[in-house]
């Protein structure tokens, strides 16, 4: 089956599963697509609660729940903050929610007043309060998101609809779980960059790092934005594109306002930009590596929910969730293995690339090494000398993940699209799991930008 050249690009070559995909388009409305976080605690952050009560325990945390609406989570937390007149580092957060989206999430807050919070007004963003906690909100207290996503332009009958999402469903049950590749959003789809700042970062070159994030224009953007990085990709001149950059690029006019005053400073110009968005680029080009080592193991035919030897195997918590557990699988372990597996104590896991850790080996290494080989680079590319902070170790990352409660909404009338139809799918994601990863399976878009990707 046909997988866009798009998608190619982000590493993700194949689909697992045959059955024929439903078309349609994503995100038309923001409203269309509704993230709720749920922590391990059993805590839901919901967008429209059907009550709310005053804060309640003790502790130098208030808890809120952030409801956004088309917003990008880093700039959003740091508008709370500035509106609150707080450093933005006082804000913590569980995991990043999608932009082009009505999410709610979980944050904490140090130090703030249920009043002060509670009477923050920004456009689209709300703050409410709920708790006080000894403890700030932190990564591992997330377990993962619900979703509820809307497909309208959907050309098939309701029937076809039901019939089609349930055969993906089947098979994804039948492989346990869903291929864990790294979704679109990591890369960014209508400028999909962020890896390849990494892979420049990487490899060393500053220079091309910044003219890739800064100068690097997408057929898919703004015209305004497109036409500002081409002026910059051949002039390079940064003290004018600060002056014809589009207001909206903000994170773009950060590193455009430090190289306008230090040309050759670009280490300086990433430094303008927050550490979370600077360990993005290189994250990204280890998510694009995975995500490269999945697609080669899928079109193997190698089984995702059985270990080969020298496979690795990580062990999962009470809530179905990764732990820092794992093992290599030998000759001696491979039956104990099995048996876990088939439990649904284990998960087969192979390796973001970084500095500590050390490759699979079997099959799984030999594909690891083809790729690494073909893109010219080694773990100890990852120690970033002139940025130590955006460093990466490597760890390993499940090759499945669980999705649970996947309900589909009979086909109906689409008002955006007459002659059309809509139908909504609601389904459940553990955390560093992609909602746009099943939708693509259920899916099987053609052209990922106009199917809201």
């Amino acid at each position: 089956m046909r997988v866009p050249a798009l998608e190619k690009e982000l590493g993700m070559e194949v689909y697992v599963t045959q059955s024929p995909g439903i078309g349609g388009r994503i995100r038309q409305l923001i409203e269309d697509f509704v993230v709720e976080e749920l922590l391990v605690d059993g805590s839901k952050a919901e967008v429209s609660p059907a009550e709310t009560r005053e804060p309640v325990g003790r502790g130098r945390y208030l808890i809120c729940v952030l409801v956004k609406r088309d917003w990008d989570t880093l700039w959003a937390v740091r508008n709370v903050a500035r509106r609150l007149g707080i450093s933005h580092k006082r804000i913590r957060i569980a995991g990043m929610k999608d932009a082009k989206a009505l999410t709610a999430q979980h944050i904490s807050l140090q130090g703030v007043a249920p009043t002060r919070a509670s009477q923050v007004e920004i456009k689209d963003i709300t703050l409410r309060p709920l708790r006080f906690s000894d403890r700030r909100i932190f990564s591992q207290l997330l377990l993962g998101n619900q979703f509820q996503v809307v497909i309208r332009a959907v050309s098939h009958s309701s029937s076809v609809v039901e019939k089609r999402v349930r055969n993906v469903q089947n098979e994804l049950a039948s492989l346990g779980g869903v291929p864990n590749f790294f979704g679109h959003q990591r890369f960014g789809t209508v400028r999909p960059i962020t890896h390849l700042v990494g892979r420049f970062l990487a490899k060393g070159d500053l220079e091309k790092a910044t003219l890739a994030f800064l100068a690097q224009p997408s057929m898919h953007e703004h015209p305004e934005s497109r036409e500002a990085r081409e002026q910059l990709r051949d002039s390079q001149d940064f003290e004018e594109a600060l002056r014809c950059f589009p207001r909206q690029l903000r994170y773009e006019r950060f590193m455009l306002g430090h190289l306008a005053k230090q040309p050759r400073d670009f280490v300086g110009a990433f430094r303008e930009l927050p550490l979370k968005l600077r360990k993005l680029f290189v994250q990204a080009y280890q998510s694009f590596l995975f995500n490269k080592f999945l697609s080669e193991r899928i079109r193997r035919g190698i089984p995702l929910n059985e270990a080969q030897i020298g496979d690795y195997v990580v062990k999962l918590d009470d809530h179905g969730l990764p732990t820092t557990e794992f093992t290599q699988v030998t000759d001696s372990s491979l039956q104990a293995v099995k048996e876990a597996l088939n439990e649904s104590k284990m998960r087969v896991a192979i390796p973001l690339v970084g500095l500590k850790q050390p490759p699979s080996e079997g099959v799984q290494g030999e594909i690891e090494q083809e790729i690494l080989e073909t893109e010219n680079v080694n773990p100890q590319d990852f120690q970033i000398s002139f940025m130590p902070e955006v460093s990466a170790l490597g760890v390993l990352r499940t090759i499945l993940a669980s999705a649970t409660n996947l309900s589909v909404e009979k086909a109906s009338g689409d008002s955006a699209n007459p002659s059309k139809r809509k139908t909504r799918l609601g389904f459940t994601l553990h955390r560093g799991s992609y909602a746009t990863v099943l939708l693509r399976e259920c899916m099987k878009p053609r052209d990922l930008i106009k199917a809201g990707f």
